[in-house]
């Protein structure tokens, strides 16, 4: 059983809906600071497809537990597009996942409903540095699915920004074992704002650590690395460019591969 509920700051319920392996609720309300939208399931540690808001789209996530979902209001929300849980109808879903969608191919970094919180909800990026704190240079963004890294600051420019820390590292949580064999990173290119990462270090969960080397580019980063079975990856070891701009950054992580059965 699958329930959907739209609660405010006092936890009264504005709206509900509940189905058996799949929900959805069309919720007729402004939202307010503190409203916050609830997935409840008999079962954990299960695959969702959950859709919080009709502009965020579709996450694929790892449930370990029943989810909440804090709305965003002032400066939590420029780091998502303007259209992200405006107006008075909102058309939310949550659907367990079959077993040919939880074991297919593809990048398994990938969350537009990730928090800046600690949530059983996967995957799950979190940080030791975010520059002055600010949701444009949070963790999460880099998981969001937005690549566009030739500017910074506000939606669709949000990114991973480290305030000039040098030991700054990011870890990527699954939630589970994956198996994973590439990693694509899309570091921002705002130049000459920007500085780059000449090389960068991937810790995994398995214990084995890898360097690689990056260019100065908008590209995309492609580096394959042998399969392994993981259940979180951290980068670190950043080390930066000689150029004169202090402000590396992360637009995107991506890692591919398929959930570990």
């Amino acid at each position: 059983m699958l329930a959907l509920k739209v609660l405010d700051k006092d936890s009264n319920t504005i709206c509900v809906s509940s189905g058996e392996d799949f929900v959805d609720l069309v919720c007729t309300h402004t939202y307010e600071e503190g409203d916050r939208i609830v997935l409840e399931t008999d079962e954990k540690n299960i695959h969702v497809h959950l859709q919080v808001d009709d502009a965020l789209g579709d996450a694929f996530v790892y449930i370990t537990d029943n989810v909440s979902y804090y709305v965003p209001f002032g400066e939590k929300r420029i780091s998502m597009s303007p259209k992200v849980f405006s107006g008075n109808k909102h058309y939310l879903y949550a659907e367990v996942a079959r077993e040919d969608e939880i074991t297919v191919y593809r990048n398994l970094a990938l969350n537009p409903a990730d928090q800046h919180m600690d949530v059983p909800c996967y995957p799950h990026a979190t940080a030791n540095v975010e520059t002055r704190g600010e949701s444009v240079f949070a963790a999460k963004n880099a998981i969001d699915g937005v690549r566009a890294n030739r500017s910074h600051g506000e939606w669709p420019y949000e990114s991973w920004g480290i305030n000039m820390q040098d030991d700054a590292a990011m870890k990527l949580d699954f939630g589970r074992p994956v198996l994973a064999d590439r990693i694509v990173l899309y570091t921002r290119s705002d130049f000459p704002h920007d500085n780059w990462w000449q090389q960068v270090t991937i810790r995994f969960s398995d214990g084995s650590e890898q360097e690689f080397p990056l260019e100065k580019s908008s590209r995309a980063h492609v580096l394959p690395i042998p399969e392994k079975e993981i259940t979180w990856l951290e980068l670190c070891n950043l080390i930066k460019a000689e150029d004169p701009s202090p402000f590396p950054a992360l637009s995107q992580i991506e890692v591919y591969g398929r959930v570990k059965r």
